[in-house]
């Protein structure tokens, strides 16, 4: 009788028999894992060169809908609908991105009887479009930005109506998001300038060029309600996200709940997100984006019609799976909460960890294979929804996101905590990556305090950022631990075992030399540099990419990264990468009398600063141009780029032209 109970209550709550994900990487892999706890069959679409992808093997079946270039395959929505058929999915998924929020493919779904896992059509369409969805959130009641609620015609008009408003204003695409199709602009130049990129992008990104216009408002933070909805009338609101810290309008670090709101506050934020769902009878996950000011006043930014990137936070705080209840959602079953029963347990922190190079504009794409990669999984309370392994490409075609790394605590102390943590175990070749501004951002005195906005990043690095540059501070104890580190990858053998006991050294750091003098005691060595004498003991296994160290009873983790026979090594620590040259005392002397290699006069020429398309040439041999004048526009990962001239001159010779396909430091063009 009570086998029967059970397999009673089993197939009451039976949702589909096999899914579709229409997309890849780390979402497609995360609903995959939902799916297997559910006991749903899966199948992933893949372009050919995401053939050997990771959610790919993770699925039950996968199908190759096309080549690279996503308007061919994952965007594809004829060949991803033969698919379906094929294989006979029951419902799909979108996750975020790509079709998710294109009511043209649900409608094409419906149309075959085929669940979409999200809302319909109608709260789609009306929350898709920027224009469509301020004017619902301003008849519901939910406040708004001041601004232009109709479609931009043309750079002219862009023009007026920003003066009309009154600067600075948002120029962003009608059916955007994800910071794409989006600029601010500050005068008149910058709007005919954001116009003519900001529609290009959305026509690239979303196949919809229509622009709006409102009044940007200065220094506010990025604060979000996530909200859950059924088809009976319910709707839930699942507390906050905090999303302010951010470069090129998309998210870099985000946290669940913000140190800023309040119970008022949220609860306020809270309920208007229900009000505009229930507006536009919403059933699914979404997501409802606020501006909030330093008085903490709130207004309507969009509404996403999908799972966000950001999600795991709120499962965590809440112990909800929202994959799983959008998937119960769409089979019909009413929400199995309450809004009392939503809590808010412990603080979660999600770093978004991209194939980037921070030194650059805060991140611009790499590209390459991953020669080594080791998830900091052993760390208590981490979680890492990736896509990528060992030996994946990370490639020019999609977003250069490697990983979200989540860590979860007690409190906001706790969960940062292991944040470093993580980071600091977190082993990435082959490739740039932004683990060092993740790093330096999360223990800034700012961030750890709550101060912050969209604008940390350019106030707290008004020259870029540059890493952790502990020489221009002298802060002598972490030189030491550094120089330490690099003198033990320097043996190449594990020490422990070496049959010397004392090593005069001289090390290169930045500007400075440092004579260095270690020596051996029992299991223990000791570091001298510049006065300062440091004990250190370790397990030695040069054969790992870790090295755990203890420093005078402090622990630390040092990644080291590579040294070549000059001496020239590179190590990871506190997250940035440091270059390093170790030389013995005669060596060091022999070095001064080395000829240094001419620098390069780079004010002549133009070289892409990231792998990407060029998208236009604006000049030829000849033609004159000035100082800050565009030369070229380089797209990578769906952002365009424009490249400028970095004096005034003639143009001596073009290397590219539209359509090539560029890499890091390739010649784009040459002045004399």
């Amino acid at each position: 009788m009570k086998q029967l109970l059970i397999l009673l209550l089993f197939f009451s709550l039976q949702t589909f028999e096999k899914l579709l994900i229409a997309n890849r990487g780390e979402i497609a892999c995360r609903v995959i894992k939902t799916c297997k706890k559910m006991g749903i069959k899966t199948v992933a679409i893949h372009s050919d060169v995401d053939a050997n992808a990771v959610h790919v093997k993770m699925a039950d079946e996968a199908v190759c809908v096309g080549p690279a270039p996503t308007s061919k395959s994952y965007l594809n929505m004829d060949a991803i609908m033969e698919v379906i058929r094929k294989t006979r999915a029951q419902a799909v998924h979108p996750g975020y991105g790509f079709l998710s929020e294109n009511k043209e493919f649900a409608r094409r779904l419906a149309s075959e009887g085929v669940t979409f896992i999200g809302p319909d059509t109608h709260a789609i369409q009306a929350m898709g479009d920027k224009i469509e969805s301020k004017l619902l959130a301003k008849n519901a009641k939910v406040n708004t930005i001041p601004g232009f609620d109709g479609v931009v015609k043309d750079a002219d008009e862009a023009v007026r109506i920003a003066r009309e408003i009154g600067y600075p204003v948002m120029i962003k695409a009608s059916a955007g998001g994800g910071g794409k199709g989006m600029r601010i602009a500050w005068d008149d130049e910058e709007t005919r300038e954001g116009f003519r990129f900001s529609s290009q992008e959305a026509a690239s990104s979303f196949g919809d060029d229509r622009l709006l216009i409102e009044k940007f408002i200065d220094n506010p933070r990025h604060i979000e309600i996530q909200v859950l909805a059924d088809k009976h009338g319910n709707a839930l609101w699942l507390n906050e996200r905090e999303c302010s810290i951010q470069r090129r309008n998309q998210k870099v670090v985000e946290e669940a709940p913000s140190t800023f709101l309040d119970p008022e506050t949220r609860k306020a934020m809270g309920e208007q997100a229900v009000a505009l769902a229930k507006a536009v009878k919403y059933s699914s996950a979404g997501t409802v984006e606020f501006l909030v000011d330093s008085s903490k006043n709130f207004y309507f930014l969009e509404m996403n019609t999908r799972l966000q990137v950001e999600h795991p936070v709120t499962e965590c705080i809440t112990g909800l799976d929202l994959v799983q209840e959008m998937i119960r959602v769409a089979k019909g079953y009413p929400l199995r909460h309450k809004q009392a029963d939503i809590p808010i347990n412990g603080w979660a922190v999600e770093c978004r960890v991209y194939a980037e190079d921070p030194y650059k504009s805060f991140g611009l794409p790499s590209i390459g294979k991953l020669s080594q990669y080791q998830e900091p999984l052993h760390v208590p309370n981490v979680r890492v929804d990736s896509g990528i392994q060992q030996g994946s490409d990370i490639s020019i075609y999609y977003d250069p996101m490697i990983s979200k790394l989540i860590t979860y605590g007690s409190n906001r102390a706790e969960a940062l905590k292991r944040m470093e943590e993580a980071l600091d175990n977190y082993v990435i070749r082959g490739v740039a990556h932004n683990i060092s501004l993740l790093r330096e951002v999360i223990i800034h005195p700012r961030f750890v305090q709550g101060d912050i906005s969209t604008k940390f990043l350019p106030e707290v690095y008004p020259d870029g950022f540059k890493g952790k540059c502990f020489w221009l501070t002298w802060e002598k104890h972490e030189i030491s631990v550094k120089i330490f580190s690099s003198v033990c990858f320097f043996f190449r053998i594990p020490i422990a075992k070496s049959k010397r006991s004392s090593w005069e050294l001289s090390v290169h750091l930045g500007d400075g030399i440092y004579p260095v003098a270690v020596s051996k005691h029992g299991s223990s060595f000791f570091v001298e540099v510049d006065g300062m004498k440091l004990k250190v003991t370790s397990e030695w296994n040069l054969a790992s990419p870790l090295l755990s160290v203890t420093i005078d009873g402090t622990q630390r983790t040092i990644q080291r990264i590579s040294r070549n026979a000059s001496g020239e090594t590179s190590i990871q620590f506190l997250g940035t990468v440091y270059k390093l040259q170790i030389l013995t005392k005669v060596a060091a002397e022999l070095s001064k009398y080395m000829p240094e290699k001419a620098a390069e006069d780079t004010s002549s020429i133009l070289r892409s600063p990231m792998p990407g398309t060029v998208v236009a040439v604006s000049v030829k041999p000849g033609d004159m141009v000035s100082e800050g004048q565009e030369i070229c526009v380089i797209e990578a990962m769906k952002m365009q780029n424009s490249m400028i001239a970095a004096k005034t001159g003639k143009v001596k010779a073009v290397h590219c032209k539209a359509g090539d396909t560029v890499g890091e430091e390739d010649l784009l063009v040459e002045l004399e």
